[in-house]
């Protein structure tokens, strides 16, 4: 892996040009595709000639390396929140509530997950299941995975995953809709995470994430109870610290996630926190607002949500909508 971010910038589009040619022969004549379709079928006992025929109606596109080279987590705090904090989404979130709100109180007892958490996720990831992508997995992925090298070997993983999830779903290779990196369904799972974490939550035989809420919000519930949520556990608390730069080395920028730190040694710091708490572990988060950076605490807690997508932006977005969605629910917020 090359360390200097400004040499990886340079290589990247060489990179990039190099798969070009590749990708112009179509996935059906590319021996690395071919490599690939031979390596899952014996690997998974799955039809050859039906994986071979998959991948070659797949089709490289452009627009999906584009959109992997300009995130949204790219984005200071300031332009990425109102992406997802809009009165809309926070109006649509409420109404979702109201209309599930009997499933969410079942599965917060069952999986300790609050119910604003699960409505968030799914407002944050499709706005509720109105946008679940417009781009044909198969698509997406077979571009990742063969026109995309610096993360081939992750996609070409969750292509395989693919190709099982349809053996185990009854899911069309060819037929399912979602995200420009292959995130599928009204809570974007990737391929793995829909076969190791989908449940299906009304025990029809079925784990449908597209269309069935119970499944979905089930789901997600489940996702977030193997990933460590602590029911009743706090999230995130807003500080103020009287010298940042006394803390720098604490401090967890762009995408380092590693607790740095506990809730205790923040407070010999002279962090001003909540009572309790000395041995949680925390992470000191800087987020760029107009006016400067603003700074937050995340817990345990937080720290799972970033397991859904690996940005403290995200989950602080995450967490901002719960927040802002419940009040909006309650009516506690004047609406």
């Amino acid at each position: 892996m090359i360390s200097s971010p400004a040499l990886s910038a340079l290589l990247l589009p060489l990179a990039l040009l190099a798969t070009q040619a590749l990708a112009a022969q179509g996935f059906a004549e590319r021996a690395d595709v071919q490599a690939f379709a031979r390596e899952i079928s014996e690997r998974n006992g799955l039809d050859l000639a039906d994986v071979r025929a998959a991948l070659g109606r797949a089709e490289s596109q452009k627009s999906i390396i584009e959109a992997m080279t300009r995130p949204a987590e790219a984005k200071p705090w300031h332009r990425y929140r109102p992406i997802f904090l809009t009165e809309k989404r926070i109006a649509d979130g409420a109404v979702f509530w109201r209309e599930h709100a009997e499933r969410l109180e079942r599965l917060e007892r069952q999986y300790g997950v609050p119910a604003e958490i699960l409505v968030a996720i799914v407002g944050v990831e499709t706005g509720y299941g109105r946008n679940v992508g417009k781009y044909n997995v198969i698509d997406a992925l077979a571009t990742l995975a063969f026109d995309y090298p610096p993360r081939a070997a992750f996609f070409r993983k969750e292509l395989e995953q693919l190709f099982l999830l349809s053996r185990d779903e009854r899911v069309s290779v060819n037929g399912v809709k979602g995200s420009y990196a292959g995130a599928m369904g009204m809570p974007q799972f990737m391929p793995s995470s829909y076969r190791e974490y989908a449940v299906d939550g009304d025990g029809d035989g079925r784990r449908d994430l597209w269309v069935n809420v119970d499944d979905v919000l089930a789901s997600v519930a489940n996702y977030f109870a193997r990933h460590g949520w602590q029911p009743g556990g706090e999230v995130a608390w807003p500080v103020e610290l009287a010298d940042p730069a006394a803390l720098d080395g604490l401090m967890n920028r762009g995408r380092d996630l590693a607790a740095r730190t506990t809730v205790g040694e923040l407070r010999k710091h002279g962090v001003r926190l909540p009572a309790g708490g000395d041995e949680l572990a925390a992470m000191l988060i800087p987020l760029q607002d107009e006016e400067g950076e603003a700074y937050w605490v995340g817990l345990p807690n937080f720290y799972v949500i970033t397991r859904y997508n690996h940005s403290a932006l995200y989950a602080m977005a995450v967490w901002q909508l719960a927040q802002a969605v419940k009040a909006r629910a309650a009516g506690a917020d004047g609406a």
